[in-house]
């Protein structure tokens, strides 16, 4: 007798995922929960939040296909609810692993440990390249098969600089771009292009230290929680959207150095979170926060 395969057997591939923002009004869940039961779908997840402050509402679900379908008939049958709720919405293909581009500078903890992760399959994502504007962890790079590319910059090449960079993130088809550690301010035409798609990573001890060796001035001030932020790029320096945040506490007989790698250990963890929460879609802009539906 041939048997069915049950729906706990089925695999990712039959399995998509849709995140919407939208203005908050009746009838949003009732809308999509009613087109995935007509369009022979389940869900598997839901997670929602209404703003009462931006009167926004937003949405992930993540559901399975009874039948065969494609994503692009998901979309195009969808479009219809995303008009009539004026909708930013997506749907993705659950086991989609989304194809980044990493970005170092002279410090290599977190680029190590992104590649490290992705390589064991704890992050959802392709990394199809590394840019550096220096050649230390070309070596690194290479032992993982992925290309490595050397784009140095000054004050007088910088627009050339970033212009070799857009290139690649154009032809390796780039979703997410990492800066690991990047120590070079982008420009604000850059952060535009590339709104909503870039990453940062830096130590938590803004504003009160700025400058050269935070940590050995945290130190001297006798600090007790060392912390990192993860967050999104804009114009604004350090200040884009919050995405996660990761605090050690550590005590008074600690020394300078040891300051320093508890903060690269923090700075690891809430990168490696915001990475893998974009790349699964659970991040959703609010204005100058974030929607985290982790």
């Amino acid at each position: 007798m041939n048997e069915q395969p049950s729906r706990a057997s089925a695999t990712l591939a039959d399995q998509y995922v849709i995140t919407l923002s939208c203005p908050d009004k009746m009838g949003i869940v009732h809308a999509v929960s009613s087109y995935l039961f007509m369009t022979g779908c389940n869900i598997e997840d839901s997670q929602q939040f209404g703003d009462h402050d931006t009167g926004l509402f937003f949405m992930r679900v993540h559901f399975s296909a009874e039948a065969p379908v494609t994503v692009e008939k998901l979309r195009a049958s969808f479009a219809a609810i995303g008009d009539s709720f004026q909708m930013d919405w997506q749907i993705n293909e659950a086991d989609e692993k989304m194809r980044i581009v990493l970005m170092v500078s002279k410090f290599g903890h977190c680029l190590n440990d992104l590649l490290f992760r992705a390589r064991i399959g704890a992050l959802p994502v392709e990394i199809a390249a590394v840019v550096s504007n220096h050649t230390e962890f070309a070596e690194l790079v290479d032992s993982y098969n992925i290309p490595f590319h050397h784009i140095p910059v000054t004050r007088d090449n910088k627009p050339e600089a970033e212009a070799r960079f857009l290139e690649i993130v154009r032809t390796e088809g780039i979703e997410l771009v990492v800066l690991a550690r990047y120590m070079q301010v982008l420009s604000d035409d850059l952060c535009k292009e590339l709104s909503g798609r870039i990453i940062n990573i830096h130590h938590s001890f803004l504003p009160s230290f700025k400058g050269a060796r935070p940590y050995h001035q945290a130190h001297a001030r006798g600090v007790k929680l060392i912390g990192a932020t993860a967050h999104y790029v804009t114009a604004d320096l350090d200040e884009g959207p919050i995405i996660e945040q990761e605090v050690a506490r550590v005590g008074h007989d600690v020394t300078p150095d040891q300051l320093v790698a508890v903060g690269r250990d923090v700075e690891c963890q809430a990168l490696a979170r915001a990475v893998k929460w974009h790349a699964e879609r659970r991040i959703l802009l609010n204005g100058r926060r974030t929607v985290v539906f982790a």
